[in-house]
């Protein structure tokens, strides 16, 4: 057997030695699977500032060059924000075996990525869920069994809105992730604040969500943050939802399915709302940052 194709960055590798506080990054958010230019680069440059200004160090996680990646050198960001292939937590070996060039992480793949690393704390926009009408489709996220066997806190405004949320809470039950709601009762639907839905646990301090992780019964379990968008950029919920019908309407008559609906859900979105949902995604993105850079510090 090989040794494991993970490397870390110089910085990352001195900050997870030394104890100091990690946030882990995917990467496909801030490439154009995620977020068009020049909104990706964009994205990339707060998030990564929002972390820094708490005193902790950003890791992007990626594939390049057939190495797993947990931090990026500096230079190698105009790489992550021209990529076209996303990596899920199952094609990390693929990759790594057949040396892909660039490989932009999902949720799923950040996540095992940041605790083969040793990275407690990784922020995201929002995680995959139960995909509507998965009594016919059977798609469910890879990232919702991630973060049941990865022992990480995984920090997002939510699951994606256009997917099953009361399904995907209700997954999470089954597989012993525990939802806590930062400062708020209600989990949040990605551009809006509340998706009707309650929080089982709601948790004031950073300290609360370190110890949760750490009090875990299961012993490769995650736990789930969830941080509602900030009030100023919240979308309207009815024209949202509307929006939604209709992006997932096209992606059904396309014959759409699987991993390629969400960016192109997400392209209709953009479109539909005259670009107002782009503001809401570097919203939140930054917002979860610098959420997930206060446990980290906590960890550390």
């Amino acid at each position: 057997m090989t040794a494991t194709p993970i490397r870390l960055s110089e910085e990352v590798g001195a900050a997870v030695a030394d104890g100091a506080a990690v946030v882990a990054l995917e990467s496909t958010i801030f490439s154009t699977l995620g977020l068009p230019a020049p909104a990706n680069g964009e994205a990339l440059a707060r998030c990564e500032a929002a972390i820094r200004a708490r005193g902790a160090v950003p890791a992007v996680t990626a594939v390049l060059d057939g190495q797993w990646r947990v931090g990026l050198e500096p230079g190698e960001e105009k790489r992550i924000l021209a990529g076209t292939a996303k990596v899920a937590e199952r094609d990390l070996s693929v990759a790594a075996a057949q040396r892909w060039d660039v490989g932009v992480t999902t949720v799923s793949a950040s996540v095992a990525l940041a605790h083969h690393a040793g990275i407690s704390v990784f922020a995201t926009g929002g995680i995959g869920g139960v995909h509507r009408g998965v009594e016919l489709s059977g798609d469910i996220s890879a990232d919702l069994d991630a973060l049941a066997k990865h022992p990480v806190v995984t920090v997002s405004a939510g699951a994606k809105a256009f997917l099953d949320l009361p399904r995907t809470l209700e997954y999470l039950e089954t597989v012993g992730v525990p939802v806590l709601g930062w400062r708020h009762d209600d989990f949040p639907a990605f551009y809006t604040r509340s998706s009707g839905l309650r929080v089982q646990h709601r948790v004031e301090a950073a300290e609360e969500v370190a110890a949760t992780l750490e009090h875990r019964v299961r012993p490769d379990t995650g736990v789930l943050l969830t941080v509602p968008i900030p009030s100023e950029e919240e979308l309207d919920g009815d024209e949202i939802d509307r929006k939604i019908a209709e992006a997932l309407r096209a992606s059904e008559e396309a014959g759409i399915s699987g991993p390629a609906v969400t960016p192109f859900v997400l392209s209709r979105l953009e479109a539909r709302t005259d670009g107002a949902s782009i503001p809401a995604n570097l919203a939140l993105a930054e917002n979860n940052a610098n959420v997930a850079a206060e446990i980290a510090t906590a960890f550390a």
